[in-house]
């Protein structure tokens, strides 16, 4: 499961190079968070944690500011959360998150993705089944008995905890991600979290070709390119990975 989740990491690290689409993403994400549920991240748990997500990726506090601020005065757009799931190229399953303010709009850029790269666009449920909704941490490590013990004596609904080349990675269901960071920071106050999201873990992985490379390459470009597109969660591993 390490490994799927450090694919899609990489497989996104793409988009963090594109600065400015990053920021404008950040952007949309923390004004629709501030808008439904409160612009105080005190009271706003789900704000706190993507203001600190967005630090972490290194987003500008202005950008981060003028999104709270533009929810806090109840103006601006009507941005709906929308999922797409179906078959990219070698048949790997793809789930596509995305905010938009224009459903039409939206759905005909990611169906573009698709029928351009010989893909599958599926119906709502098409593969999200086959993924599990995980609160992730990654942080350095080597002790998973320990991380664990510290997990289960502040009761929290831990999945795996996995140790792979100095680096512990816990996973547990998406509900317990507050309960998670609580128990670890307080048994660890000098903790850095290399990584600590919510994502899509694939329950299985499938192999794309040299073949099928360049194809799904160019998929996960245009996804990306997508100003609507958040985030993009696949099970794919490619030849450079194995």
């Amino acid at each position: 499961m390490g490994r799927a989740f450090e694919v899609r990491k990489a497989a996104m690290a793409k988009t963090a190079g594109a600065k400015t689409k990053v920021y404008s993403k950040y952007g949309k994400e923390i004004y629709v968070c501030a808008k439904n549920g409160g612009a105080d991240p005190d009271t706003n748990l789900s704000l706190r944690r993507l203001m600190e997500k967005a630090k972490k990726d290194q987003v500008p506090s202005h950008v981060i500011e003028k999104a709270i601020d533009k929810a806090a005065g109840g103006a601006g757009e009507d941005f709906q959360p929308m999922r797409y799931e179906g078959f990219g190229p070698g048949n790997c399953m793809v789930i596509v998150d995305c905010l938009s303010d224009n459903a039409n709009r939206t759905i005909t850029e990611v169906r573009n993705c698709f029928t351009k790269t010989n893909a599958k666009l599926g119906a709502q449920g098409a593969v999200s089944h086959m993924f599990n909704h995980q609160a992730v941490f990654q942080f350095e490590g080597d002790d998973e008995d320990a991380i664990l013990e510290v997990l289960m004596e502040a009761d929290v609904d831990v999945t795996d905890v996995e140790v792979e080349d100095g680096k512990v990675t816990v996973y547990a269901p998406h509900t317990e991600f507050y309960q998670v960071k609580t128990a670890l920071t307080e048994a660890y106050p000098d903790i850095t979290f290399i990584a600590e999201e919510m994502s899509w873990i694939p329950q299985t992985e499938t192999e794309i070709s040299e073949e099928d490379m360049p194809m799904f390459e160019k998929f996960m470009d245009m996804l990306n390119d997508c100003d609507d597109v958040q985030d993009v969660y696949h099970n794919a591993i490619t030849p450079s990975s194995n």
